[in-house]
């Protein structure tokens, strides 16, 4: 899997640390990584031409980053003129994996969650993983598992990308016990999550798994798994024990709150 890495970079820490992310994702995946800086022309006109050198410099401070953390990566650099969502959502067209960072000043200025993060990870042609600080490696990877056609996209990613890590991979299926239909006790719940993985332990062997059903909210019970995980995986939206899972909902309330990276996982129409 996977041929190229798109990593976006404004010159702040939050940036810096998803370019180290972004290099091991690269070379987990004997990929391309591409560092992209968003630059966007102010409103009022300027006349005096643009230097390109600071842009160019913070482009390559981060490409090195990247190299010190993986030499073996292939990295290119790129600045291109434009809004920072608009051009994510274009490089994530040709790219596997697309990784932010939770906040940012510069070409990514307003990068707060609830704006950039969370409006590529809406629009994105492909996964889009926002890093906070490096979590235990020893930790497992937490799948949100809703039984929903578009979840099997995070049950891909989640099953390769424990498999490229060496990690444990735990699905999580939020059930309340008030809320289930009548006649269906926390069994059905346990059938959907052995369901929604069935087939993939056959292809992905060497990946240890492991069902979890939790009583309680959904973003609640998420929430707390992401204290004790490595990485959060959900699919842009669901149904059933992720009703109505827009961006917005389960997966916005993950990339404000989560204590561990999250990829929200979509896929080209």
């Amino acid at each position: 899997m996977g041929n190229l890495v798109v990593v976006g970079v404004d010159g702040s820490s939050a940036s810096l640390a998803a370019v180290e992310e972004a290099a091991r994702e690269a070379q987990r995946r004997r990929a391309e990584l591409r560092v992209v800086h968003a630059f966007s022309w102010p409103v009022r006109p300027v006349y005096a031409p643009l230097d390109p050198a600071p842009l160019q410099h913070l482009v390559n401070e981060a490409a090195q980053r990247a190299k010190s953390v993986a030499p073996q990566v292939v990295v290119t650099e790129a600045v291109v003129t434009g809004e920072a969502v608009a051009v994510l959502e274009a490089e994530s067209r040709a790219a596997d994996l697309v990784v932010v960072g939770p906040r940012g000043m510069g070409g990514f200025i307003g990068m707060l969650l609830g704006s950039t993060a969370v409006s590529l990870a809406a629009h994105s042609q492909c996964p889009v993983m926002v890093v906070r600080e490096e979590p235990d490696p020893a930790w497992p990877i937490v799948l949100g598992v809703d039984g929903s056609p578009v979840g099997d996209k995070a049950v891909d990613f989640a099953f390769a990308e424990a498999a490229l890590r060496g990690a444990e991979l735990v699905g999580v299926h939020a059930w309340i016990p008030d809320y289930a239909p009548a006649g269906s006790g926390v069994e059905s719940a346990e059938r959907l999550v052995a369901q929604a993985l069935a087939g993939r332990t056959e292809r992905y062997p060497e990946v240890t798994v492991r069902h979890e059903v939790l009583s309680g909210e959904t973003r609640e019970v998420l929430i707390e798994s992401s204290k004790t995980a490595q990485l959060m995986v959900v699919g842009a939206r669901g149904r059933g024990g992720f009703a109505g899972l827009v961006l917005g909902s389960v997966s916005q309330a993950l990339l404000h709150h989560a204590l561990c990276p999250v990829t929200v996982a979509r896929g080209r129409p």
